[in-house]
């Protein structure tokens, strides 16, 4: 292990325990510690260090790759367009900060006063780009074999969870036609966030009716998050039928 001087003992202390979790252990530790630095910190310190946002942009690849190549032999039988919504419906903010959390990686990130104070390492959108920076860290440190064994195991199981969801119903004409007929209205969408760098927005949409808010979506483009708002307002109104 490349214990860089860099690095508090305190902090390698954290960063072993997150590679037990892993279940991988770096070749250059300082990697690791990029991806893990938010801007945030990077802009409080005057120590010549770069924030995770490059390692970030290959990650976001890296587990397109990865979801990629597990489908289409998984799935032979299905079209790419169904195999794009299904990786779309994995790879993007809700799902990666879901899994960000369940191997606790807001606790190891490196943030600023401001943005720790401010509940940084809750945020949906620093925890999904602080994953996918983990994911490029550790590409870099290996290779595609490694950090598919690393990372596919968790993504399968998203992977089977959103299948039958994903052939792909247009929620926002079905929300529509059942507020017309019960409601005689049509709802509207809000965007209420915009988040990441511009090569990957990711865009945060409610679904209102009568002016109240009844689905949340998030997804890269306002069209995905438009659709899964409206699913979850749909949702909402037929579970109330029920």
């Amino acid at each position: 292990m490349n214990l860089i001087k860099l690095i508090p003992d305190e902090q390698i202390s954290k960063l072993i325990t997150l590679q037990k979790t892993l279940k991988y252990e770096f070749n250059n530790l300082k990697l690791l510690k990029k991806a893990l630095t938010h801007k945030s910190y990077t802009n409080e310190i005057s120590l010549p260090l770069k924030n995770n946002e490059r390692f970030e942009f290959l990650g976001d690849s890296v587990l397109d790759l990865i979801v990629s190549n597990y489908m289409i032999f998984e799935y032979e039988d299905l079209a790419e367009g169904y195999l794009s919504k299904m990786r779309a419906s994995v790879v993007n903010e809700s799902c990666l900060a879901s899994l960000a959390k369940g191997i606790n990686l807001g606790d190891y990130l490196l943030l600023g006063k401001g943005e720790d104070l401010s509940g940084g390492r809750e945020k949906p959108s620093i925890l999904a780009n602080s994953y996918e920076a983990l994911v490029g860290a550790i590409f870099c440190d290996s290779d595609y074999q490694a950090v598919s064994k690393v990372f596919l195991p968790c993504l399968i199981k998203k992977i089977h969870k959103h299948k039958d969801v994903c052939s792909f119903e247009d929620y926002k004409s079905n929300l529509q036609e059942y507020t017309q007929n019960r409601f005689g209205c049509i709802p509207f969408y809000k965007v209420i966030a915009e988040n990441g760098p511009s090569h990957d927005k990711q865009y945060s949409i409610k679904a209102i009716v009568q002016s109240k808010e009844f689905g949340l979506g998030s997804g890269r483009s306002k069209k995905e998050a438009e659709q899964i708002a409206a699913k979850e307002a749909l949702e909402y109104f037929l579970s109330k039928e029920d």
